[in-house]
């Protein structure tokens, strides 16, 4: 059955390709919105009802002309319950102006240079016998594993979050939306 889907999905995507591989870059809805491949990270972001917060957090950090970038970037989004599941007050203390530089750490931590769709994602994951080490550009590391179909990526501090939607294309990159903020060491 696996052997089916994977012929399916192989077979969908050349048909795509033939028909000039508009269906490789669908709209996804995400928040509520519909996320279009022709504009970017920030001008889709910003219609997520399930990213105020991380907005927010982007304004604060001054991060939004950076995202609006050519890049390419690959965001791990954390929606806004993962940011309300910190502990109480976190999110309050990093948006302060004396806290910049650690909100920028914290933010820039979930952005890797390239544009790595969780195909490309996935391949890393088997080249690398189960696992995938990839540096932010923070400096960090996330370490990538998949488990029943989902890409899990745990932070250096030990959390662990779940790609919960996935290949959210962009003009300058790709996003995927994660359940759980990363946080460096």
């Amino acid at each position: 059955m696996k052997t089916l889907s994977r012929r399916l999905a192989i077979a969908t995507i050349a048909i795509s390709a033939a028909a000039g591989g508009s269906a490789a870059f669908a709209e996804v809805m995400v928040g509520g919105a519909p996320m279009l491949p022709t504009k970017d990270i920030i001008d889709n972001a910003v219609n997520s009802k399930d990213h105020t917060t991380l907005v927010a957090a982007v304004k604060a950090a001054g991060l939004v002309d950076t995202l609006k970038g050519p890049g390419p970037f690959t965001v791990f989004a954390p929606t806004n319950a993962a940011f309300a599941a910190l502990p109480a007050g976190t999110v309050d203390t990093l948006l302060k102006p004396e806290n910049k530089a650690k909100l920028t750490t914290v933010l820039t931590y979930h952005v890797v240079p390239g544009k790595w769709d969780a195909a490309a994602i996935m391949k890393m994951i088997n080249d690398g016998k189960g696992m995938a080490s990839i540096k932010t550009v923070s400096g960090g590391t996330l370490v990538a594993k998949s488990a029943g179909g989902k890409v899990m990526v745990t932070d250096e501090s030990g959390g662990t979050a779940t790609v919960t939607i996935a290949d959210v294309y962009q003009s300058n990159g790709v996003i995927h939306v994660v359940d759980k903020v990363l946080l460096p060491k």
